[in-house]
């Protein structure tokens, strides 16, 4: 009991001595010094954001056909024109944070996934669901904010046919070795109109219609806007590497 009564003694008095004799430099960080980043105001984009659309022209993107994008472009808005094929970016990506502002057609067409349907595609074969999921009823894993075919999103933060909507999407590309064995899987955190939908999952491979998803090797890659046939439209669409 002595020798117990003894060591508790011992903590008491020497533990306030070693937390006055530490430092608080050996925990201090001075390099590197992070960047200056200028937020945008409003609408506008970070300052080192690289713009993809910015209402003016449709530079940025190109046809899956081949050529020119030939989506429709008016009063600062590309809108789909059925038909004329998905669209990409011309410069290739890997890690990024993508901001993107969509609309579902004001005029209600169709239920489920003929309802107001594209999607947002990483490296062209990952896919977030862009579709109106408002009072619509659609399989879970296929409505707006989804990981298509993997991943529910954990809200449903839809708004109204012909409202604008928001993404905002932290995407981490997959890694492989150079025996095309997954290193990394690819990593994806959305946010809907503000709120977290998707939060860091990671996806089990590409997200095919049919079929079950799997990787196969890749680089950088474009980003892809789907024409479903749908009058989609989007605008403000801004991307900073990571």
């Amino acid at each position: 009991m002595k020798s117990l009564l003894y060591l508790i003694a011992v903590l008491v008095l020497t533990t306030p001595v070693f937390a006055q004799e530490w430092d608080p430099v050996l925990t201090e960080k001075w390099t590197p010094v992070p960047a200056i980043v200028t937020p945008g105001a409003g609408t506008a984009a970070p300052s080192d954001a690289l713009v993809l659309f910015d209402g003016s022209g449709l530079g940025s993107w190109e046809s899956m056909k081949g050529g020119d994008a030939k989506w429709l472009v008016s009063d600062g808005v590309m809108t789909v024109a059925a038909g004329t094929g998905d669209i990409r970016t011309k410069k290739l990506f890997g890690d990024v944070q993508l901001h993107i502002e969509w609309r579902t057609p004001a005029k209600v067409e169709g239920d489920g996934q003929g309802r107001g349907n594209s999607g947002v595609f990483f490296h062209e074969v990952y896919e977030v669901q862009v579709l109106d999921s408002y009072n619509s009823v659609t399989y879970s894993n296929g409505q707006a904010g989804s990981i298509y075919k993997q991943y529910i999103p954990l809200v449903n933060a839809s708004k109204g046919p012909g409202e604008w909507q928001t993404y905002d999407i932290v995407f981490q590309s997959p890694v492989f070795a150079e025996d095309g064995e997954v290193v990394r899987k690819a990593i994806v955190t959305v946010f809907h109109n503000g709120v977290l939908i998707q939060n860091h999952v990671e996806l089990t491979g590409h997200t095919p219609y049919t079929g079950l998803p799997k990787y196969e090797p890749h680089g950088k890659g474009a980003i892809k806007l789907q024409d479903h046939g749908n009058p989609m439209s989007f605008r403000n669409v801004w991307i900073r590497e990571l």
